[in-house]
């Protein structure tokens, strides 16, 4: 049963050292590229591939597995996905600050981009939109996904109805070095993003540098504030929800009310019954799901910063106030009053549901068309307008010893 407290700390992960492990698989692939790949997919995949990318064949059969009446709900949903990330796109600028003088930002489109879906039960056709539509909207030419061989119809749909250029039956640490390093079959990326399992966060983790990365995620996490106006079976619903996720999953609810905690508390042992996935949230709740007992509903803002959540629900009166005044200052995405759960950002209402977690939405951002551009600035001086300036640089590279970097000025004169 989940816990009654006063206080809360994040749950600590014990992780396996994985690192040697996933450096062997890496430099594997490095080196026997296809082959490589193809031998790890049968050692743990037990699936004997001939070739690596999804045809045109098993792509149409996919389509017609799910029907039109799911393909229509994703395009539903990638339609809200696409106008919300839209507003995000940047625009180069140049502009001039004096005669003779042109500077100026471009914002270019990563070329080429890999996003990793899991699989088996984890297996997300919702994140296969919430990377890829980004990164198409960034104005990425070519986008791959990686995902374990036995790829189940919705996430091809969901590919298809994205703008995925390839999909790969590939899953696992050899994925992320398929992507990172090319094989024969496949291009080397500029970025990987996408979540996984601890292979492929460490694997991530190796080849950054030699490619860019979203981010190295952890588990799930939802925080919810509530104050006693409210209805303990959403509650419960909100917290089972994130905990089916993953047995290191966190749900945790703030409130002012003793009355609210123990229902709530109560409607969670109702509710898990029926789950599907009843003994992952089973783990989850016991063993990280917590219900803080506050005295003052105010005093939780400093609780979630502290927190830094990567869902944030506010249940509480008035929950517009508590964003406006920006009281709240840590958490990946808000969610806001008892109409809006979690569940509705994880799949249809059109923000990015890839979030920091652990504690990382003190400095990180959601997955945004930000993470599949990248900027390079440029500057035009003329002869006059360099020669007004020549003094002031000169001094600032002798300032600092670097006299060679003086003298390539001076020289104009």
């Amino acid at each position: 049963m989940i816990q009654i407290s006063d206080k809360y700390e994040r749950p600590k992960i014990n992780t396996p050292n994985v690192s040697e492990a996933v450096s062997k698989i890496l430099n594997d692939v490095k080196i026997n590229g296809d082959r490589a790949v193809i031998e790890y997919e049968k050692k743990f995949d037990g699936v004997e591939l001939e070739n690596l990318q999804v045809t045109d064949n098993e792509i149409e059969r996919a389509l017609k597995s799910v029907g039109n009446e799911y393909i229509s709900m994703l395009e539903r949903s990638a339609c809200n996905i696409r106008e919300f990330h839209m507003k995000q796109l940047r625009n180069s600028f140049m502009f001039s600050n004096s005669e003779g003088v042109i500077l100026g930002q471009r914002v270019l489109p990563l070329e080429r981009v890999g996003l990793y879906v899991p699989g088996g039960t984890a297996s997300y056709p919702s994140s296969v939109l919430m990377n890829a539509i980004p990164a198409k909207i960034a104005g990425c030419p070519e986008i791959f996904i990686a995902t374990p061989p036995e790829i189940r119809p919705e996430i091809i749909a969901a590919a298809h109805v994205a703008g995925v250029n390839n999909i790969y039956k590939m899953g696992g640490a050899q994925a992320v070095a398929a992507f990172a390093y090319g094989t024969e079959s496949i291009k080397r990326v500029d970025k990987i993003a996408g979540p996984g399992n601890i292979y492929v966060a460490e694997a991530k983790r190796q080849v950054f540098g030699l490619v860019s990365i979203d981010m190295i995620a952890g588990p799930s996490e939802i925080l919810i504030i509530a104050d006693e106006d409210n209805n303990p079976e959403f509650i419960a619903a909100d917290m089972l929800a994130q905990s089916e996720h993953d047995k290191l999953a966190s749900a945790v609810l703030i409130t002012n009310s003793k009355i609210l905690a123990e229902r709530v508390q109560n409607e969670i042992e109702t509710q898990i019954k029926s789950l599907e996935r009843y003994e992952i949230a089973r783990a989850s709740i016991d063993n990280n799901g917590r219900i803080i007992l506050i005295d003052d509903i105010n005093s939780a803002v400093d609780i979630a910063n502290d927190i830094a959540p990567e869902h944030l629900e506010l249940c509480v009166k008035n929950p517009f106030e508590w964003l406006t005044s920006n009281r709240i200052k840590n958490a990946g995405s808000i969610f806001l009053g008892q109409y809006c759960p979690e569940a509705l950002g994880d799949y249809y209402a059109g923000a990015n549901h890839t979030l920091p977690t652990m504690g990382t939405a003190r400095f990180s951002s959601p997955l945004s068309v930000d993470d599949f551009v990248k900027k390079s600035q440029y500057m035009y001086y003329n002869r006059e307008a360099l020669s007004k300036v020549i003094s002031d640089v000169e001094k600032f590279a002798e300032s600092e010893f670097l006299t060679g970097h003086a003298r390539s000025v001076t020289i104009r004169r």
